[in-house]
């Protein structure tokens, strides 16, 4: 336990030092002419040095917060929140597109009986047959699972399994939900992101790399690197690019561990600033229900 205890403590205090050497040399891991690179930025993506230096960044700024001056945090937060709501609204147009494009695919194939959709001027038109559309609406699925979770979150929209939660005091419920961010919200995203990390790049490059692979042997195995971008679809004129959907899942992973900094830094102001500060800086979407218009209309005032 004290050997864990003081590795914690040396990767917490390398952190500034990875993070300077990161920075000021650009080129050993975004340069991706150079195949090192890539493997390197592939390596450090899921590295326990890029960890701390995430986890040290968000000690920092939390202890700051905490000890000097809370509207560092409230910025934070407002900042967190604003991306989520801003990248949700955005990515919500997905579903819009979904519809549309089954409503045409229906009439095309139906009515018109054709077997193809074209779209750009002619010569460089981007043609495919009506199965590659039909299965390219899960990508719109796709991402609106994927990048509109934290914005259903801030918005109130999650089911809540509620077992104690409701009967608490208001302070009980702000513990809960600083305990649930950092024990449970973080964990089983940063393991998922682990995984995803790395499903991802086999689906677009060679050499197959894993999460058990040692820079060295990555480095090494630059010299045979190629980009293989999966096109392979699940029918012959089916859609060919699931490789999108890995790309998804490591966003969806990085979108959900914003938003548990998020969490954790609104419940630690909120229980310590009380109940006046509820609903402080949210910004929620107007439903059309009342009771959620009125609620809404109450955080607002209140902020």
């Amino acid at each position: 336990m004290i050997d864990f205890i003081l590795w914690v403590l040396q990767n917490i205090a390398l952190a500034p030092y990875h993070l300077f050497v990161a920075i000021t040399n650009p080129g050993d891991w975004l340069n991706w002419a150079n195949p090192e690179a890539v493997m390197r930025f592939i390596y450090y993506g899921a590295s326990v040095e890029f960890f701390f230096v995430i986890f040290t960044s968000f000690l920092v700024i939390t202890a700051v917060g905490m000890a000097w001056n809370r509207e560092i945090l409230w910025w934070g937060v407002r900042i967190l929140e604003s991306f989520a709501n801003g990248l949700g609204r955005l990515a919500a147009w997905a579903g819009l597109l979904m519809v549309m494009q089954q409503v045409m695919i229906i009439f095309l194939q139906r009515i018109f009986r054709a077997s193809a959709i074209e779209l750009g001027p002619l010569g460089t038109a981007f043609t495919q047959d009506l199965s590659w559309w039909a299965e390219e609406l899960k990508l719109y699925n796709a991402l609106v699972v994927c990048l509109c979770v934290s914005y259903t979150f801030v918005q109130g929209g999650h089911v809540r399994v509620d077992l104690v939660y409701s009967t608490v005091r208001f302070r009980t419920k702000k513990i809960i939900d600083m305990v649930g961010s950092i024990i449970f919200m973080m964990p089983a995203i940063i393991i998922t992101y682990l995984y995803a990390w790395f499903f991802m790049w086999r689906h677009l490059m060679t050499p197959s790399v894993t999460s058990t692979s040692e820079l060295d042997r990555m480095l090494a195995q630059a010299r045979i690197f190629r980009w293989s971008v999966e096109t392979i679809g699940f029918s012959p004129n089916g859609f060919n690019a699931y490789f999108l959907f890995k790309v998804l899942i490591v966003l969806f992973c990085a979108v959900v561990f914003l938003q548990a900094i998020a969490v954790f830094w609104r419940s630690y102001l909120e229980w310590f600033e009380g109940e006046e500060s509820e609903g402080k800086y949210l910004d929620r979407d107007k439903t059309g229900d009342e009771a959620e218009d009125l609620e809404h209309a109450i955080n607002s005032g209140s902020s």
